[in-house]
């Protein structure tokens, strides 16, 4: 039976391993393309919309989080999200800004930096598990793996790229949604607010609060980043191409 190579990345094009014979060179190259694009996510995590009816705010995290699974393939593309996952964790304000630090703005595009901080150990600080949005940033892994694994398979470059992204963008919704319901339906009293999360959100039953405080209001805004990601790519791989046909510069 023929097996057919992955197809190789978008990551690994832009920037080749300076030394692929050498493991340690190949596992420092990994390094430094997980550490760029978790740091992409970083950036792109201070880009936010708030919506008075939800909790749950529109962040650019999507689009990076797509784009950092395409690039760098399935493992690392997970890692730089795990990465990211953590070093909140931790306590750098790397997560999207909560309402408190923002004074009431609407947009917040980058600057001041306004993250959120969680440090586990501080009683003051607000754990991952206490964030409403806790369980998109857990889902951000699979869907990194999932976009990065349709990358390999050449999804990235190709008609299918946008359904691709979908599926990835569906995968993160899956922990998101579980995680919003079970705060919304157990009481969950948010730490800024200090009310149970299900009063902050519209909505009868469980299901529907959970639907349109974590799933309706972010439809349009996730096509439009999907929309922005399906252009990316290609760009991206044409510019690849174009590197490639035009060849190491003449002597």
């Amino acid at each position: 039976m023929k097996l057919t190579a992955p197809a190789p990345t978008l990551a690994d094009n832009i920037l080749p391993a300076w030394n692929p014979d050498s493991k340690l060179a190949r596992l420092a190259h990994d390094a430094v393309l997980v550490l760029a694009f978790t740091g992409l996510v970083i950036f792109c995590a201070q880009i936010i919309v708030r919506l008075p009816w939800t909790t749950v705010p529109i962040t650019g995290q999507t689009f990076a989080v797509l784009v950092t699974g395409a690039a760098l393939g399935p493992w690392r593309g997970a890692s730089s999200l795990t990465l990211y996952m953590l070093i909140g964790m931790v306590g750098a304000p790397v997560f999207a800004p909560l309402g408190l630090n923002l004074e009431g703005q609407t947009v917040h595009f980058l600057f001041p930096w306004a993250g959120t901080s969680d440090a586990l150990w501080e009683g003051s600080a607000i754990p991952l598990w206490d964030l409403s949005s806790g369980g998109y940033i857990v889902g951000f892994i699979g869907a990194a793996w999932l976009a990065g694994w349709l990358a390999r398979k050449g999804y990235d470059r190709g008609p299918w790229l946008l359904a691709g992204l979908l599926a990835a963008n569906i995968v993160l919704y899956v922990p998101g949604l579980l995680w919003l319901a079970y705060q919304i339906g157990s009481e969950w009293v948010h730490p800024v607010y200090n009310q149970p999360l299900g009063d902050l959100i519209s909505g009868g039953t469980t299901l529907e609060k959970t639907l349109l405080g974590g799933l309706y209001p972010f439809i349009l805004g996730d096509m439009i980043k999907l929309y922005l990601a399906s252009l990316t790519l290609p760009a991206a791989w044409a510019f690849v191409k174009r590197r490639r046909d035009d060849g190491p510069p003449a002597d």
